[in-house]
């Protein structure tokens, strides 16, 4: 059907179809990119604080004296509602207490140290959870992404009945963008059940919110720890009556005595120091890919029992498995570098699978440079804004606005990238650029 439409007007409309196309993607690759990047969150978090003491135990008296110290420490503010204490693990080999007011590194005797300064790290795990968009509309969004790449995935493997059998079929780089396209084919073959569990996972993580909120509304009067409750555990009510606080160190003498097989990695008070307050340990399954089980505790460090998070209900199980699957945080350094490999690939085929789509239109005589360019500048002005964030951590400091930086400069990238002629190699400037700001990095972050 003919509805009349000018040709400018049809040309327009097809421009703006493949921005909308190309923005899908750039975030995509964004999320892929900053994911990739997070593998490492823990030995970032260490690098930005080289100087806060190490251990690989401390003992149950000195997190008592800790969480005492920290929280005397707060009188003349508000009562802190929860309370964190990070124990030492094989990634991040520190004991760190945090509350709804500050962070603190202590050392193996329980004494505050120093603070914890972890932003640019806070930023980079933000920024691939939410794109720094605030409440649910992130999660949302990076949910939806996380459905979409299951689609792209399981497509491309339809569309391509021999990729399997080409697995390993390269041929050199042409006109034609062959060359090009054997490389998407080939990596999308090899990264397939990689790309299917993250974006499983993330899509899980992402959209896991609004499924949560949508019970919360149906079922529990708009009570979102309610909605939570029977899979993540239930708080207890809330008393503000003062109270003694209560005894960390026996709760965790009790996981060693009667629990000896799993390391306990986190304890959780909630209300501390109330009558209400609730005491519980995290602590980490051998040979097991969930996060953590939860201990419940007493105010006298009495054991009352687990929540089933390793060994409850298989929805539990599979909800408590999907972070650590997601992230790879399970088998330690080696895990984290085939998760660096496979995620590089993954930024590859997004990359490359924008590309060919281009060339495609080229090819068919709808040719755009300049949204050629623009896609160039957000596959290498990413890394470039990226590098910047973390040039700003060392020269500025902990309070440098990264999120302003990031944003503010790729968004630079891109209009400056798209309002070039097409004769300046802006593809080239990125890649130099974004060589040099790698170069002036990886000695100031191996040196600490």
């Amino acid at each position: 059907m003919n509805l009349g439409l000018s040709k400018t007007l049809v040309q327009r409309g097809l421009s703006a179809h493949a921005a909308i196309g190309l923005l899908a993607s750039a975030l995509l690759y964004i999320v892929c990119l900053t994911g990739t990047v997070t593998v490492f969150y823990e030995e970032w978090q260490r690098a930005e604080r080289p100087d806060a003491p190490e251990m690989q135990r401390i003992a149950p008296d000195a997190v008592q004296r800790a969480v005492a110290s920290v929280l005397a420490s707060e009188k003349d503010r508000k009562a802190t509602e929860h309370l964190y204490v990070h124990l030492p693990t094989d990634a991040l080999p520190r004991t760190t207490v945090t509350t709804d007011h500050q962070a603190v590194h202590v050392d193996d005797q329980g004494r505050v140290v120093a603070k914890e300064l972890n932003g640019w790290s806070e930023f980079l795990l933000n920024l691939h959870y939410t794109l720094n968009i605030p409440g649910m509309v992130g999660l949302t969004i990076v949910g939806g992404l996380g459905v979409m790449t299951i689609a792209l995935s399981l497509t491309g493997l339809i569309a391509h009945p021999r990729i399997f059998r080409d697995a390993f079929r390269l041929r050199a780089r042409d006109r034609g963008g062959l060359g090009l396209a054997d490389w998407h084919n080939r990596l999308g073959v090899w990264t397939l059940p990689f790309a299917l569990a993250i974006a499983l996972t993330g899509a899980m993580i992402g959209l896991g919110s609004i499924n949560v909120y949508g019970l919360a509304q149906g079922f529990y009067k708009g009570d979102m720890e309610a909605a939570y409750a029977p899979i993540f555990g239930a708080e207890g009510k809330p008393n503000a009556k003062p109270a003694p606080l209560a005894d960390v160190a026996a709760a965790l003498q009790t996981m060693t005595a009667r629990f000896p097989e799993v390391r306990p990695i986190y304890v959780f008070m909630h209300e501390p120091g109330t009558a209400g307050q609730q005491l519980q340990v995290l602590a980490l399954p051998q040979r097991r890919l969930v996060y953590g089980e939860t201990y419940n505790f007493d105010q006298a460090g009495r054991f009352l029992g687990t929540v089933g998070l390793a060994d409850g209900a298989t929805g539990q199980q599979v909800a408590a498995s999907a972070y650590n699957l997601h992230f790879g945080n399970y088998g330690g350094l080696p895990v984290k570098i085939a998760y660096l490999l496979l995620g590089g690939a993954l930024c590859v085929v997004i990359a490359t699978g924008t590309s060919i789509w281009l060339g495609k239109r080229e090819r068919r005589g709808y040719r755009q440079p300049r949204l050629r360019n623009g896609w160039n500048a957000i596959v290498w002005g990413s890394g470039l804004a990226l590098a910047l964030t973390l040039l700003a951590r060392l020269w500025i400091g902990n309070a440098a606005p990264f999120k302003t930086i990031f944003w503010l400069s790729l968004a630079v990238l891109v209009v400056l990238s798209t309002a070039l002629p097409e004769r300046y190699r802006v593809r080239r400037a990125l890649q130099w650029s974004l060589g040099i700001c790698v170069a002036a990095l990886v000695p100031a972050v191996l040196g600490g």
